[in-house]
């Protein structure tokens, strides 16, 4: 998912999403199953104002209006039903939209020495108690001062290595070059069946380009784990902090395997409901969220 603004600072983000299943089988070819691309545009009040898909589907246009977050999901899960329940490419896609539009503005404090009026503009807002929203946000973090507002951007964004690999050119989708400014949220879900137990090998990492054309990373998890193959309930799972912006955040890891016993199909609505507060992180929950798809991809190697 790219996130980008033609206008400039404080206009209207543009996401333009990409999503594939590919199939490699123990022997021939690999071939893709499904795909789907997205276009959407969302305002300043992170509401949908434009939404569009490639295959096209005109039951897109039910969430223009929506303001992403809880309330796009719902609706999400109301109005594209048929998508929810068969997890398709499209539905990972709109799905993140609402990540996408919560993190995207973090690339211009990156860029607030060089864009005139950024910095002026990021240090006018009103300072919001951040305490208990998350692990990185507990009482006492380093992120916080004692009123708990947030005491700076994090500088915690290594050089991105290339999520590419020579020697795998089908591993990875066509990523189109970003503009000078932009963020881009990279997923990767592997599944494959051993015996009576699928496993599974995920991964998610939000990047920004800064001045200079350098990406760096933000957020970068990897989770991994297997599941019954017959029932799909989660037999382990390890969450892998990879990149993450402040000390405390972490300490949501351990908690991933509170999931342990719970239907893969579930993890949309139940990693919501077990990983709360300072025992989540907002970025895992979106990461174990994800693995809902694993049964999806389960059934392409039944076939």
């Amino acid at each position: 998912m790219l996130m980008f603004w033609p206008g400039g600072f404080g206009t209207e983000l543009n996401l333009k999403g990409r999503a594939r299943d590919l199939l490699t089988p123990a022997s021939g070819e690999p071939s893709i199953i499904d795909h789907s691309d997205l276009y959407a545009v969302t305002g300043r009040a992170r509401d949908v104002v434009r939404i569009e898909s490639d295959p096209a589907n005109t039951e897109l246009q039910r969430l223009v209006g929506c303001r992403a977050g809880g309330n796009l999901r719902s609706a999400i899960a109301q109005e594209l039903s048929s998508e929810y329940e068969a997890g398709t490419p499209l539905l990972l896609l709109i799905d993140d939209i609402a990540g996408a539009t919560l993190i995207s503005g973090f690339t211009y404090f990156r860029w607030a020495d060089v864009v005139p009026g950024v910095r002026e503009r990021l240090g006018s807002g009103p300072q919001s108690d951040m305490r208990g929203i998350c692990s990185g946000f507990r009482d006492g973090s380093s992120a916080l001062y004692p009123n708990g507002a947030l005491r700076g951007v994090s500088s915690n964004t290594p050089m991105a290595p290339s999520l590419g690999d020579p020697a795998d050119p089908l591993g990875w989708h066509e990523l189109e070059d970003p503009p000078e400014i932009a963020m881009r949220r990279a997923r990767r879900i592997d599944v494959w069946q051993n015996g009576d137990q699928l496993e599974f090998d995920t991964m998610f990492r939000d990047s920004c380009w800064i001045p200079g054309g350098h990406e760096v990373v933000l957020h970068e998890y990897e989770v991994v784990g297997t599941a019954d193959a017959p029932s799909g309930v989660v037999r382990s799972v390890e969450a892998i902090p990879r990149v993450l912006p402040y000390p405390e955040c972490p300490l949501a890891a351990p908690n991933a395997p509170r999931l342990i016993g719970t239907s893969l199909h579930d993890l949309r609505t139940e990693v919501l409901s077990q990983l709360r507060s300072v025992d989540c992180c907002t970025h895992l929950n979106d990461g174990l969220r994800a693995l809902a798809e694993v049964p999806v991809l389960a059934g392409a190697l039944r076939g």
